[in-house]
């Protein structure tokens, strides 16, 4: 009942299932569980898409400025220090930016942006459930299918212990992943209870036909409903045991968001009383502290104030990461250390292995110097105010359009003050899935801001 009612969910683009971008869709639904199938997928799209749509491609100005980036960074590879680590480290970045060019060819409607977001949806259940499993179940274990095709590792207790990492290797990689996935999650529960309101509300027939752009087929049904329900509960649930305070920040920042951009004032108020009781339990002076902590419970107050690790080294500190990166990038300023040589530098100062500072853009500073990271942050800077100009400018977005593309510009934020206090690009599958997102954002603005010039010159 249940499988056939999701079947109808993705009715809507199934009926081209052999074009590129549905291809693309199938990959990111097996992401989460191969990420050696979904890379090749991803991959293969973005290599046809290429072929097909190369002029489209190299005629746009910010596929230039992720040329020019290209560039740079080889060029700052070619003066490291360790010439083989900053060539390897290309491969976080490089590959990442056709990907975006080509998706940024590929998926140019709302329509696409709705079809990745339920199936991304839908393929963090599998690992969120496994990361609930791990905690809660003590699941443990090690699966290989044809060498790599398959390979599931189940840490037992979590890594590190007593926090969720399912299938990704840390915790705070895991926290990134749901974080994200919350938050286009969240946007399609909202949708959907906006035509559940409209439905039941206002009285619409069953044999009424939806408009092309709505999100599910009719007659209405409520499973998709209560299936996004579900499904943004256990990631949270998830993301909760994930113990990050990263993303937890994430999760509330788009809770936040999400009811100021619905106007529920009475929400946003309820949710910053919890966040500011949170806070008083774990930051205010004792007395103070005290009265709040009879009611919120120790596991948030205790990690968000680092008494839960007390004796953690100030090498693993945050703040002594960023000091060092920060050193690095100004005794480097123009092509930086290269890629890869933030971790064996701090281990020589600092006896600690160490992967990486917990901020990109400082990383990047260090490893590939300031002209390169200017650049970087410019081009994500022009996606982000081109996306907030569409939304609030353009008359050609429907009503119904605005939520979905909202979701993206906040996942896109969320995945920007994450990379303020981790670096996400390590992780292939989130990596890919941070590109794709902007990549999204980017194919639409092009097709709208050309449909806004073009009746321009016909008036």
């Amino acid at each position: 009942m249940l499988g056939a009612s999701l079947n109808k969910v993705f009715d809507y683009f199934k009926s081209r299932w052999q074009s590129s971008w549905n291809y693309s869709l199938w990959a990111l639904l097996i992401f989460p569980l191969s990420p050696l199938v979904g890379a090749v997928t991803v991959g293969f799209v973005s290599l046809i898409t290429w072929l097909k749509q190369s002029r489209k491609i190299n005629h746009r100005p910010l596929n230039w400025g992720f040329a020019l980036l290209s560039v740079l960074l080889i060029v700052s590879a070619g003066f490291a220090q360790d010439k083989t680590a900053a060539f390897l480290g290309l491969f976080n970045l490089l590959p990442f930016f056709l990907l975006f060019a080509a998706h940024s060819a590929l998926i140019q409607t709302f329509t696409q942006l709705r079809q990745m977001a339920w199936v991304l949806v839908i393929g963090s259940m599998p690992v969120a459930i496994m990361g609930l499993g791990q905690l809660f179940l003590g699941w443990s274990f090690k699966f290989q299918f044809v060498w790599v095709v398959f390979s599931w590792t189940i840490a037992p207790g979590g890594n590190p212990p007593g926090r969720i990492a399912s299938l990704f290797l840390h915790a705070n990689t895991f926290a990134a992943y749901l974080a994200i996935i919350f938050i286009l999650g969240l946007g399609l529960w909202l949708e959907q209870w906006q035509l559940a309101i409209g439905y039941w509300g206002l009285g619409i027939s069953k044999n009424s036909v939806p408009s092309p752009q709505s999100p599910i087929p009719s007659p209405y049904s409520p499973v998709p409903l209560l299936f996004l329900t579900v499904a943004v509960i256990t990631n949270f649930i998830a993301l909760i045991f994930t113990n990050s305070r990263n993303g937890w920040a994430i999760a509330i920042f788009a809770c936040l968001a999400y009811a100021l951009y619905q106007g529920w004032r009475i929400l946003v108020s309820g949710v910053a009383a919890i966040v500011s009781s949170v806070l008083l339990a774990a930051f205010a002076p004792s007395p103070v502290a005290q009265i709040f902590r009879r009611v919120v419970p120790t596991f948030f107050w205790a990690r968000l104030n680092d008494d839960m690790y007390p004796d953690r080294p100030v090498a693993l500190m945050r703040k002594t990461q960023w000091e060092f990166a920060w050193s690095l990038a100004q005794q480097h300023p123009w092509t930086g250390w290269g890629l890869r040589s933030f971790s064996p530098l701090y281990k020589a100062q600092m006896q600690i292995p160490l992967g990486h500072p917990h901020n990109l853009f400082l990383m990047l500073s260090a490893e590939t110097g300031f002209p390169s990271t200017f650049l970087f942050c410019s081009l994500l800077a022009w996606i982000l105010i081109a996306g907030i100009q569409l939304l609030r400018k353009s008359k050609y977005i429907n009503t119904e359009d605005r939520l979905i593309f909202f979701s993206y510009l906040l996942a896109f934020v969320g995945w920007i003050v994450l990379n303020t206090v981790d670096v996400t690009l390590f992780d292939f599958r989130l990596n890919a899935l941070s590109w794709l997102i902007l990549a999204a954002i980017c194919g639409v603005v092009h097709r709208y801001n050309q449909r806004d010039r073009l009746a321009s010159h016909q008036n």
